[in-house]
C-alpha cells in the first residue's frame, strides 16, 4: 500500500527515519517540524518540508489543506525532567499541540493517525515484566500523563470525527541522529561522552533497567502501522502496540555495551537518582508481532556500532 503521509517532527531523530521508510515504500512524504530540535538537513531528499509549530494554525492548515492519507505524530516534548520542572510547557506541546494536529486531521478527512506514545512511561512502575498492553496505566511523571492523555484524545476524537488511531508505545529508542544533549537519549549521551574521553554519569546505582530499541526498527513499525488492520472497541489498549525488544538492560550494562562498541573502557561516576524516573522497564512485543507482523531485527550491539559510527562520521 502507498499514498500520502505527513510526519510531525519529521526533521527530528525518529521522524526523519520514518520519512525515509515511507519514501522507500513509495509514499508521498511531507515533514512538518518547527526545528526547535529537528534539523532541516535531516529531512530526506524527496520529502516536502513545512516549518511549523504543532500548536500553530500553520500546522492545522498543512494537514487540513494537504489532506494526507496518514498522519504520523512524532513532535513532542520528550524530556521527563522538563515535564517535572515545567509541566505547563509539557502539556502545551504534548496535549494542546496534539489536539491542534487532530483538529487538522478531522478537517482534512485523514484516514489514520499513528501516535508516538511511550511504553516506558504510561504504565508507571508495572508489576509484570515484560509488560503487555492491557496492563494498568499509572504514570509517575507529567510526561507519562501527557502521553497517556494523548492516547485518550486519539480515541475520543477519532470516534467523533471518523478517523482511525493507532498508538505505538515506544521503549527507549536509540540510533543515528539522536541528540547527545537530550536527557531523553542516554545511549547517545554515553557514546558522545566516551568518544570525547569523558566519564559517564549514572544516576542511582545503575541497576535500573530499560528496553532499548533501534530507530530503524521503530521506523519500520510506523510504516506497518500506517496500513495494518487494528482492533477497535471500548479498551484503550486495543489499538496500542508496544514497540520494543522485550529485553531488559541495566544502565551499568549499557555502559559496558558502549565501551565495547567504541573500544574504550568507560570511567563511571555515580550521582543521586532523579525523581519521576522508573526503576525497571521492559515491554512485551508479542501483540505487535502477531497484529502488525513486526519484530525487532537489529541487535543491541549492532545498533550501538551503527550509532557510534554515525557519531564518528557526522558529529565529530
Amino acid at each position: 500500500m502507498s499514498g500520502s503521509v505527513l510526519i510531525t517532527g519529521g526533521a527530528g531523530f525518529i521522524g526523519s527515519h520514518i520519512a525515509e521508510a515511507y519514501l522507500a515504500a513509495g509514499w508521498s512524504v511531507t515533514c512538518l517540524d518547527d526545528l526547535s530540535r529537528g534539523k532541516r538537513e535531516q529531512v530526506p531528499s524527496g520529502a516536502k518540508f513545512v516549518q511549523a509549530d504543532v500548536r500553530d494554525r500553520a500546522a492545522f492548515d498543512a494537514i487540513a489543506d494537504g489532506r494526507p492519507d496518514v498522519v504520523i505524530h512524532q513532535a513532542a516534548q520528550i524530556d521527563v525532567r522538563v515535564s517535572v520542572d515545567e509541566p505547563a510547557l509539557d502539556a502545551s506541546i504534548n496535549l494542546v499541540g496534539f489536539a491542534n494536529v487532530l483538529a487538522g486531521v478531522a478537517a482534512g478527512k485523514v484516514r489514520r493517525v499513528v501516535f508516538a506514545s511511550s511504553g516506558g512511561v504510561v504504565y508507571g512502575d508495572p508489576s509484570v515484566l515484560p509488560t503487555p498492553e492491557p496492563t494498568a496505566t499509572l504514570p509517575i511523571s507529567p510526561y507519562g500523563v501527557s502521553k497517556l492523555a494523548g492516547e485518550h484524545y486519539l480515541r475520543v476524537l477519532g470516534t467523533l470525527h471518523g478517523f482511525e488511531g493507532v498508538a505505538l508505545r515506544y521503549a527507549n529508542v536509540y540510533g543515528p541522529r539522536q541528540d547527545p544533549k537530550s536527557e531523553a537519549g542516554v545511549v547517545s549521551i554515553f557514546v558522545s561522552r566516551l568518544l570525547d574521553g569523558r566519564a559517564l554519569t549514572i544516576f542511582g546505582d545503575g541497576t535500573q533497567t530499560r528496553d532499548y530499541v533501534f530507530v530503524g526498527d521503530v521506523a519500520r513499525a510506523n510504516l506497518l502501522a500506517g496500513s495494518a488492520e487494528v482492533s477497535r472497541g471500548d479498551r484503550l489498549d486495543l489499538p496500542a502496540f508496544n514497540i520494543a525488544t522485550g529485553r531488559e538492560t541495566s544502565v551499568n550494562d549499557l555502559a559496558g555495551h558502549v565501551g565495547r562498541a567504541i573500544g574504550k573502557q568507560p570511567v563511571i561516576e555515580y550521582a543521586p537518582a532523579r525523581a519521576g524516573e522508573l526503576f525497571r522497564s521492559c515491554l512485551d512485543v508479542s501483540k505487535a508481532s502477531s497484529k502488525l507482523k513486526w519484530t525487532p531485527q537489529v541487535t543491541f550491539d549492532e545498533g550501538m556500532k551503527a550509532l557510534a559510527g554515525w557519531f564518528e562520521g557526522s558529529v565529530r
